[in-house]
């Protein structure tokens, strides 16, 4: 069986009986791009660069899939934000020049063509390149922005969390906005080959429940019920400590949820139900990259003993550049059943 067929018997409720071992999905950005020799700026900008690097990294460490994830500048660096970049790290929003820094502005703004030639192009590109060179050997993942992550892109997350308290109605008008061009991008790598849209929504980590419940989850919701419309399964990244919403998460209908490791894959369990396949949750840097081959294995089979069987390997969040490479065979190492 391979990563493709693996991952999908795993997300259509196979595991146990279609599914022949668990599923690997680290991602890694930074890590791939050190893989494969290449600065990661050169990764940012070029699909070409990104796609061999993807496929090297997935070969070289036995991964199920591969990925279009690189930095959260493709959106609104197309909306005209500011991107201040560099050699070798990921290109940042300067949000000191906030896209939106006047709350009028967003009236005069249109959802930019995800294949207009900017960064969505670049990454819808890398999505077609991915499935023409290992689609349905590897799981294609294709990754948008969700709708509180691109908010705080454009607006600047200091402005964002403000606007909450003072101007809802501004809050909608811009949620509404990032899920237009979320379905649209979206959309794109879909018809470009992607089997599956990660949705990264970082910034939901740092608003309490009920701004959550308000403002944030019926638009995820959304952007997850559009994106399998066009059949495509669903992946949700919410970095940090999501212990607080980990409820509302688990009824948006995502195929997985990647669980950072301040949260507690127990309670996850617990309050998600049975079936509701987790991803994670190793520390990133104290356990993957610190850490060694066998107390990585040890810490994935806690992680799988409080997942149960509806759980893929990963870490928390990116594996860290600079990471010792036995470290990460050690992920598909635990995933191998026993001989």
């Amino acid at each position: 069986m391979n990563g493709y067929e693996r991952l999908i018997a795993m997300m259509e409720g196979r595991q146990g009986k279609g599914a022949d071992r668990l599923g690997v999905m680290p991602i890694t950005m930074m890590f791939a791009a050190q893989t494969a020799g290449v600065k990661y700026g050169q990764y940012a900008r070029d699909y070409r660069i990104l796609a061999d690097a993807q496929i090297q990294t997935a070969q070289r460490y036995r991964f199920d899939y591969v990925s279009v994830i690189s930095d959260p500048g493709r959106e609104a660096g197309d909306c005209g934000a500011a991107l201040r970049w560099f050699d070798d790290q990921p290109p940042a929003i300067d949000e000191a020049k906030a896209r939106i820094e006047d709350v009028a502005e967003l009236a005069r703004m249109t959802v930019p063509d995800p294949l207009g030639g900017g960064r969505m192009t670049d990454r819808v590109r890398g999505v077609a390149e991915l499935h023409k060179r290992v689609g349905k050997e590897l799981l294609v993942e294709g990754w948008v922005e969700g709708p509180c992550a691109e908010a705080a892109d454009l607006r600047g997350i200091n402005a964002l969390m403000m606007d909450f308290i003072e101007d809802a109605k501004f809050v909608r008008e811009l949620f509404a906005f990032c899920l237009e061009m979320g379905v649209k991008f979206a959309r794109a790598q879909v018809d470009a080959g992607a089997d599956i849209i990660g949705i990264g929504d970082a910034a939901a980590s740092l608003v309490g429940p009920d701004i959550y419940n308000e403002f944030v989850w019926p638009v995820e919701k959304k952007l997850i019920d559009a994106i399998h419309t066009m059949g495509a399964k669903t992946r949700l990244h919410i970095c940090g400590n999501t212990t607080a919403i980990l409820a509302p998460m688990g009824k948006l209908g995502c195929h997985i949820v990647d669980l950072d490791y301040p949260v507690n894959i127990a309670q996850a369990r617990t309050v998600m139900g049975p079936n509701q396949i987790l991803l994670g949750n190793l520390d990133p840097v104290r356990i993957v990259r610190n850490g060694t081959p066998e107390t990585i294995r040890a810490a994935l089979a806690e992680c799988h003993r409080q997942a149960g069987n509806h759980y893929i390997i990963g870490a928390g969040c990116e594996i860290p550049r600079d990471t010792p490479p036995a470290n990460v065979l050690a992920f598909a190492d635990y995933a191998l059943p026993p001989a």
